[in-house]
């Protein structure tokens, strides 16, 4: 007949040699009682740790000890998850052997694998972090590439920005009379000149009104009579 009684005191005293530091009893009958386990230094000496909780049942080790997560450090829920399926796994499978050691180790390996796929995540994360930068830097310097419907596209956006910043110059210079506009760019901006005479002349007719003082008189005028090129009929006479 199995002395469980003997077996759990045997092995109580072999987990508290072996974790001196981390094994902490919390009663004896039941007997119940903590193990820290810590992983190695991973990244920047970073750790994730968990502290479980172990109570024997009357039969154990041919029962498995009641277990539960203590208490955590740097641990996900998916990763409580895991390692609560880890050691119910590892008890099925060890028994009718005091198995505190095998399970405290598989929670330890645990960590461990955990603590190198957070290494892994931040290489990752650092890798397409770098590769954005590199493929921002590619497009500041190489720019769009040049295809016909995009240059077209520019082409004619920038043909029209031009015209309407020199509209925009010649009417702010026109309105401070810095600039006086040339004949040409009048017919330019107003198309409507060069019919506004020929209207003018229509709608007056003939009644076209001169102011003959512009004109000086024939007998104010000195004219030399010797000059070869002088002719008299050229001027009329007053009597016209």
């Amino acid at each position: 007949m199995t002395d469980y009684g003997e077996e759990q005191r045997n092995e109580l005293e072999a987990l508290e040699s072996i974790y001196p530091d981390s094994f902490t009893v919390l009663s004896e009958n039941p007997s119940s009682f903590t193990i820290t386990v810590t992983s190695d230094a991973g990244e920047n000496d970073e750790t994730v740790q968990t502290t479980l909780k172990f109570t024997y049942v009357e039969t154990y080790p041919d029962e498995p000890p009641l277990y539960e997560i203590f208490s955590q450090d740097n641990l996900e829920d998916s990763d409580i998850t895991d390692i609560l399926t880890l050691l119910q796994q590892q008890a099925e499978e060890n028994l009718g052997m005091v198995m505190i050691f095998t399970l405290v180790t598989a929670v330890q390996e645990k960590l461990n694998e955990i603590v190198d796929q957070i290494k892994k995540r931040r290489e990752e994360e650092k890798r397409r972090k770098e590769k954005e930068a590199e493929e921002a830097e590619k497009v500041q310097f190489h720019g769009t590439p040049v295809t016909i419907e995009n240059f077209l596209s520019w082409k004619a956006r920038f043909e029209l920005e031009m015209t309407e910043l020199k509209r925009k110059k010649m009417k702010e210079e026109e309105q401070s009379g810095k600039c006086k506009l040339t004949g040409k760019q009048l017919f330019e901006t107003d198309h409507n000149l060069d019919t506004s005479d020929i209207k003018f002349l229509e709608e007056a007719g003939n009644n076209v009104e001169v102011d003959e003082s512009l004109f000086q008189d024939m007998d104010d005028l000195e004219l030399d009579e010797d000059d070869p090129d002088f002719d008299p009929a050229a001027f009329g006479s007053d009597e016209d």
